[in-house]
């Protein structure tokens, strides 16, 4: 099959910038084998080619992606690996009770995945540590969200705390918050020190990494073949870790929802400016409302800094037309004005757009998709955990292990089809545009 469309990712990807120069890419060139190959090199293909190397010692896996590592959807998110349901449609994250209990389950799995791949590869707390996160309620509408989730996480006998406005204003340095509600299991990481950090890790397990190597065309003739701009690739079996772009290759069209969120991130700041914030060096929080704005303060490689994200915009090409990052930098502005009124006139180093993939129903695609070819796909607004899950089951299906995850994700219905693409383009976007309206506050 021709692939249809390659990636394109809008502006940079600031975490990366922050680090020190990958060693020179080694695209795919000339003809060769593989016993493995893997498309994608994000939490997915990572993780995926991670527990191969683990169910399969002897393969030769090979790994290929279209740009850098870190410089995908993977080095472009917040940097939160949630472990708690985490519904972007819902007011307050919450599900059903038994299928959130199940998702907490499998995300769980995908962290400790995840810590212990941080510990075998030396990675530092900068790029890994399991702190918990907190949902900070700027608003009465915001702080009655949290309350409503403490009462659904009480039901799930989750572990919880409520922190008040003093509080958060001795963590953030600003006043903006009246509460936040702190949760211990998740993890937070520096995305992209994460993904380059699997991925050297990786590199001396046995595994081929081949950047800048976009798969133009893939077909099977007994094995299949993947053909890249200046090579070819041959193997038996395959895992497809592309998320969205399942659908460029051809599989389950109309049934995917492609949408983009924003974020920009200050410049370093000066040791007057931390002194006029105050508050803790390193910290995040998530929105009480979904559709709220992501905060986080980060400290380390790169200096003392400070990540606003939020905006959501739904595109069925994959793709944002030009200006559109200059249009939503106004509302990462407005949110870093108003709640660090004390930081006027520090700038923006780096804004840019990530890409996400959903489906109406918040099903994943994980499991075979033909003879040798499997999907870790669909992760629903949760890369850094859902992507994790996939990549490890797609693995373990592909090598014929089970798991409770792997038989809950094989179950799970197929996406749902959405309306015509004109339908489906306007209620998307007018539903995108209502949420963050009532967000209020807390955008």
């Amino acid at each position: 099959m021709q692939v249809t469309r390659l990636p394109i990712d809008p502006g940079p990807a600031a975490w990366n910038r922050l680090l020190p120069d990958p060693d020179p890419a080694t695209p795919l060139s000339g003809d060769t084998t593989a016993d493995w190959l893997i498309i994608g090199a994000g939490f997915a293909g990572l993780s995926a080619a991670r527990r191969l190397s683990q169910l399969d010692p002897t393969g030769k896996i090979v790994v290929l992606d279209a740009t850098r590592v870190g410089d995908g959807p993977a080095g472009r998110n917040s940097g939160f690996m949630i472990d708690l349901p985490h519904d972007l449609a819902s007011d307050n994250y919450a599900g059903k009770l038994d299928a959130d209990r199940a998702q907490t389950v499998d995300n769980r799995r995908a962290i400790a995945f995840a810590a212990e791949a941080a510990q075998a590869y030396g990675l530092s707390a900068e790029a890994f540590a399991q702190t918990g996160k907190i949902n900070a309620a700027a608003s009465a509408k915001g702080h009655q969200h949290n309350r409503d989730f403490a009462r659904h996480l009480t039901a799930l006998d989750e572990p919880h705390e409520m922190l008040g406005a003093a509080q958060m204003q001795a963590m953030t340095g600003t006043d903006y918050y009246r509460s936040g509600l702190f949760t211990p299991g998740a993890a937070i990481i520096q995305p992209a020190m994460y993904v380059r950090g699997l991925a050297t890790g990786l590199r001396s397990n046995r595994v081929t990494i081949h950047e800048n190597s976009p798969v133009t065309d893939l077909t099977r003739n007994g094995d299949w073949t993947a053909t890249t701009p200046s090579g070819r690739i041959t193997a038996p079996r395959v895992i497809l870790a592309v998320n969205g772009h399942l659908q460029s290759f051809g599989y389950l069209p109309g049934r995917l929802m492609h949408v983009f969120t924003y974020a920009s991130m200050t410049r370093a700041l000066t040791a007057d400016e931390c002194a006029r914030l105050g508050g803790a060096t390193t910290w995040g929080v998530t929105p009480a409302d979904p559709l709220g704005t992501t905060v986080r303060r980060i400290s380390g490689t790169g200096g003392d800094r400070i990540v606003i994200r939020n905006r959501f915009t739904f595109d069925p090409s994959m793709e944002v037309p030009d200006g559109r990052i200059a249009n939503i930098a106004h509302s990462h502005d407005r949110a870093f004005a108003a709640r660090f009124p004390m930081l006027k006139g520090v700038t923006m180093d780096y804004r840019w757009g990530g890409r996400l993939c959903l489906s109406y129903n918040n099903t994943q695609v994980i499991g075979p998709l033909d003879v040798g070819l499997w999907s870790a796909c669909c992760q629903n607004g949760l890369g850094t955990a859902k992507g994790t899950l996939a990549g490890i089951l797609a693995a373990e299906d592909a090598c014929g292990v089970t798991s409770p995850a792997l038989t809950r994700a094989r179950a799970a219905p197929s996406p749902s089809k959405l309306p015509p693409a004109p339908l489906a383009q306007l209620g998307a976007t007018a539903r995108l545009r209502w949420g963050e309206f009532r967000a209020g506050a807390e955008l």
